[in-house]
């Protein structure tokens, strides 16, 4: 209710004005001071926060149900086989070749073994698995390996001009990716994937709390860039993605070698870097968003903001046929508040 007006004698006249009589408190700068300000906040957040991670547990959960339903493309007996003479090349995907005639130029195997009993006259290639050069056939070119072996029998023959090329390891995980290619898209629940899980939680924690100790300035300020002006941001960020990709390319093919390697490593160094500090910041901004949607005022802390950003984007990372869009999110976000770290003018809201 309004009283009579009273009046303040200052300096340089009179000022009228009217006092306010309010049933609730008026904190020292005049305005109303709710008694639970937090708890009217959560009450309108915690809803639409619950929602969005039970959309998260429903994704991870048809990722897992879609997975278990996938069939293997590989069945015994399923294979290539060449039999007479062939003048191309003969590629398998998902599948083993087999070569019982003669082949005038090469053969590559992609998540499947190359087994030779007749002539190949180029090369031969496995990815994800093995070459295995049986008695009584000829290989005349090279022979590369990756993820598996080569095995040659006692009267197999080779071009004295031809080498050899392998590299261990992974031979079942390409073998998987070449028969099933949504593999790289859908994670596989397992301990293994929750152990990697909880690594990269831990992992990043520790590179946040490392590097906020060590410029928590810096931190902070590029937090406000991202929260006051992301669209800027992201838009630097593209800009900077879409320039340095072909410039570098550009540089490695037409500058001198070594200048233009020196190029392609400041470019790496700089897109390393940037999102190393990035993502620390967007754990920092995601994190302290989750406090103040989850925690009361007084049991907030920067070490809980950190550990919460950590989890919440490992959790995003997870989702299936999502997680390279968020990468590549991610990375353009961090190129730019990485290339907006000197940028003096008035940041405002976008």
């Amino acid at each position: 209710m309004l009283s009579s007006p009273r009046r303040h004698r200052g300096h340089r006249g009179v000022t009228e004005f009217f006092s306010v009589q309010s049933q609730r408190p008026l904190c020292p700068c005049g305005e109303l001071k709710l008694p639970h300000p937090q708890a009217a906040i959560t009450r309108h957040v915690a809803p639409s926060f619950v929602k969005a991670a039970l959309i998260l547990l429903l994704l991870l959960l048809a990722s897992f149900i879609a997975k278990a339903q996938v069939a293997d493309a590989s069945r015994a007996g399923d294979e290539l086989v060449v039999d007479g003479n062939l003048a191309g090349d003969v590629f398998g995907l998902g599948r083993a070749v087999r070569v019982r005639g003669e082949v005038k130029k090469g053969v590559l195997a992609f998540g499947g073994d190359v087994i030779v009993e007749g002539h190949i006259e180029g090369d031969a290639a496995a990815i994800g698995g093995s070459v295995i050069q049986l008695e009584g056939s000829y290989i005349g070119g090279d022979v590369w390996v990756i993820g598996g072996e080569y095995r040659r029998g006692a009267g197999a023959a080779r071009s004295p001009a031809g080498q050899t090329m392998m590299v261990a390891g992974y031979e079942q995980e390409l073998r998987e990716i070449s028969r099933n290619p949504a593999s790289l898209l859908t994670p596989e629940f397992s301990l293994s994937f929750v152990g990697w899980r909880l690594l990269a939680v831990l992992f990043w924690f520790v590179v946040s709390i490392a590097l906020t100790a060590v410029s928590p300035g810096a931190v902070s300020r590029a937090a406000a860039r991202l929260h006051l002006t992301l669209a800027r941001v992201s838009l630097i960020g593209l800009l900077g993605a879409v320039v340095m990709g072909p410039g570098v390319v550009a540089a490695l093919e037409y500058l001198p070698t070594a200048l233009g390697a020196l190029v392609g490593v400041t470019a790496l160094l700089l897109l390393l870097l940037s999102y190393l500090f990035g993502r620390v910041v967007i754990h920092a901004a995601t994190g302290r968003w989750l406090q103040r949607v989850l925690l009361p005022e007084e049991k907030r802390s920067e070490v809980v903001a950190l550990l919460l950003g950590a989890a919440f984007w490992a959790v995003l990372l997870s989702l299936p046929y999502v997680w390279p869009f968020l990468v590549v999110a991610l990375v353009v976000a961090s190129l730019g508040l990485a290339l907006t770290a000197r940028y003096r003018l008035n940041w405002r809201r976008a």
